[in-house]
């Protein structure tokens, strides 16, 4: 059985998109990898698949490129709400994810704004495996431990775990070796997506990601949410930010009327496909 597929992405952040809504998909971890490596497969960051819905326009599942599912995925949600927009001919569409329920708006051609809801800052919904009281900075540190080069990040869940090192310098550490231990840590029972963050002024900051089972990203929507909220959070950051990824920059902004956290952002093609035999048998 053959199945044709999309390759999106955002800011750099790709996607192999499938339509299931017509068509049931059953996607195992061994299948999603192997959709998802870029040398036998068709490449990809994340592997999206679309479901029907009863709740709203889409259910979009997603798959990391390690093969796992997870809940959330900012730059992907913005690409579904593109082809909705397409589909539907409206400004306006909503997205069923296992993080949440999103709600998308056009923001301009190719540009769309999730409203990514509430963040969520209590340590069980994070979760952390043991508790704090204040989740604003918590303890963990990374480097000698008498002198760690990195130290009491922030921690917020926006339809994923998140956990923001502030640092003045991108490169203190390197990203690559530390992200996997950090990701991993044992204060993360579902892991984590690890981030550096250099405030540059109060509407701006300069972000580096490793995504819990994607690895070093050019782009990650809710690492840019999270640092939006965190940063808002301990008012280092205003109300309106733009963050700048290796990807490109996304502007965010906090809801004052609810707290929600809105991205927008752009939502690009690239071609469509089908998947050769095999990466789904």
């Amino acid at each position: 059985m053959s199945y044709a597929f999309r390759k999106m992405n955002g800011l750099g952040n790709d996607f192999v998109v499938l339509d299931a809504r017509k068509k049931p998909i059953a996607i195992s971890e061994a299948q999603a990898r192997a959709i998802a490596d870029r040398s036998s497969g068709i490449g990809c960051d994340q592997l999206i698949v679309l479901e029907k819905s009863l709740v709203a326009d889409v259910r979009m599942r997603i798959w990391n490129a390690e093969g796992g599912e997870v809940q959330s995925c900012g730059n992907a949600s913005r690409c579904i709400a593109d082809l909705l927009f397409d589909e539907t001919k409206q400004d306006t569409a909503t997205i069923d994810t296992k993080g949440g329920f999103l709600i998308a708006t056009k923001a301009g051609d190719k540009m769309v704004t999730i409203d990514q809801g509430l963040p969520k800052f209590d340590w069980k919904d994070i979760p952390l495996s043991e508790p704090f009281a204040d989740t604003r900075h918590v303890e963990l540190q990374y480097g000698p431990i008498d002198a760690p080069l990195i130290h009491s990040p922030s921690v917020v869940n926006v339809g994923n775990p998140h956990c923001i090192f502030w640092v003045t310098d991108l490169d203190v550490v390197d990203l690559g070796r530390a992200g996997p231990m950090l990701e991993n840590h044992p204060l993360f029972p579902e892991r984590a997506n690890i981030s550096f963050a250099k405030v540059v002024a109060r509407d701006h900051v300069i972000l580096k990601v490793w995504e819990r089972g994607a690895g070093l990203t050019k782009a990650c929507g809710t690492a840019a949410c999270a640092t939006m909220a965190a940063g808002h959070r301990i008012k280092i950051i205003d109300a309106a930010c733009r963050v700048t990824l290796p990807g490109g920059d996304l502007f965010m902004s906090v809801r004052e009327s609810d707290g929600h956290i809105l991205m927008t952002g752009p939502a690009a093609y690239e071609f469509d496909g089908v998947l050769p035999e095999g990466l789904l048998s």
